[in-house]
This record gives C-alpha cells, structure tokens and sequence, in this order.
C-alpha cells in the first residue's frame, strides 16, 4: 500500500515540476527579451545624441590614457578644420565616402578578391569602433560594427560623421583628432593646415604609430603626393560635395 501511494505521488509531482520549469523559462524568456529591447534602445539613444553632442572621450582614448598618462586631443567644429584635411582623409580613407550608406560594396569585394590583405572599412565603420566599440578584431564586434553603422547614416548626416571622425581619429601616439595632430606635426591649428601638410598626416592613416608626418619617409612622401592629388579629385568630380559648403 505505501509504495502504490509513494508511486501516485510521484506521478502528481512530475506535472507540477514540469509547469513550474516551463513557467520559469517563459518568465527568463521575457526578462530576456524585455534586456534586449532595454540595451537597443539605449544605443539607438547614445547614436542619436552623439549627432549634436560631441563625444567626450572614447574607449580607446580611455585605454591609450591609461596606457599612457595622458593622451592629446582639442575638439573643433569642421568649420575650425582645413578643408584640405577633410578631402585628404576621405581621399585617402574612403574616397567613396559621399556615395555609400555606411559599406563601400566595391571596396569589400575588391579586398575579399585580394585576399583581405587590405582593409574596405569606411570612415562610417571606423567611426562607430572608434566613439562606440573596441579596438581589435573580433566577430562580436564586427557584428555590432555591422548593425550601428547604418543606424548612425540614418541619424546623422555625412559631415557630422566626417567631423566626428576628423576628432576621435588616432593620429600619433598618444595623439587624436586634427587639432591635435596639427599641433604634433606641424605647431600650427588645425584651420591652418596647408594642402601638403593635410595630405601627410591623411597618408599616416591607419597606422600613425609607426610612420612620421612632420619627417616621411620616401614611401609616405609618394603616398602624400597621391593623397593629395586624390584630395583635388574628389572636390572637381562632386565626391566632397555632401562635407562641404
């Protein structure tokens, strides 16, 4: 008699312990879901506001700090940056700039062709790792790179994103953004740039570590020459027109 009741009770458990796991993993499931929406729209919020607030800092910035003690950087509106410098970046970085929506199709096919021995990131993607993700390359990170990108096209308009990218860009060590790298290079503003010397510091990117502005290489030399004559082109076939008055 007491194992046929010990056996009902355990046929009455079972159901109950089912619903109560079931329960607990629709509950998880919403919790879930209702975290996800909460961290989208935060970032849907943080990429809007950086439109008209410049950002303070970025998380590289933060980790060359630390690295580093101290790290140079002054904001400028792009109206306080030479022209010569904004056409030599795009010229040299992403002379498609004004034509895409945040991905060069070409540029990517044009890499995947070569092997990926060369980068297709666009001043957009570079952007979005530099004020929002993290250095170095990982899936995860290409895969928020992937999905922010287009959100801050639709958000921002393409001289925001060139200004902010002309602010936060690693120019030297320690050093970012024009001003700064004005200052490092050249000891003169940002504003004063002459076309030569926006076309050196355009040709340090990406890798403004290892290469020298203010003293080029013979290889840098050639490199500034054709940033400079790429600068020219852009502005005389419309490809700088959606940064410039």
């Amino acid at each position: 008699m007491t194992k046929r009741r010990t056996s009902r009770k355990r046929s009455a458990t079972r159901p109950g312990l089912r619903a109560r796991l079931a329960g607990l993993l629709r509950a998880t499931g919403r919790w879930a879901l209702r975290g996800a929406i909460g961290v989208a729209v935060l970032v849907v919020l943080w990429v809007a506001a950086y439109r008209w607030i410049d950002p303070p800092t970025t998380p590289y910035m933060l980790s060359e700090r630390l690295r580093l003690g101290a790290v140079a950087q002054e904001w400028r509106d792009l109206d306080a940056i030479a022209p010569a410098l904004a056409r030599s970046v795009v010229a040299a970085e992403d002379a498609n700039f004004c034509l895409h929506w945040g991905f060069d199709v070409d540029a990517i096919r044009d890499a995947i062709e070569a092997g990926a021995a060369r980068g297709a990131s666009t001043i957009s993607q570079q952007v979005v790792k530099n004020a929002f993700l993290w250095q170095g390359r990982s899936w995860p990170r290409k895969a928020l790179e992937t999905v922010i990108t287009p959100l801050m096209e639709a958000l921002w308009p393409k001289r925001r994103i060139l200004e902010v990218y002309l602010n936060v860009a690693e120019t030297g060590e320690g050093v970012f953004g024009a001003q700064a790298a004005a200052r490092h290079w050249f000891g003169v503003d940002a504003a004063d740039l002459s076309p030569g010397q926006a076309a050196r510091i355009a040709a340090i990117l990406p890798a403004p570590k290892d290469r020298d502005a203010a003293r080029p290489s013979e290889p840098i030399r050639r490199k500034s020459a054709r940033v400079a004559d790429g600068a020219a082109t852009i502005r005389a076939d419309g490809r700088a027109a959606c940064f410039e008055d």
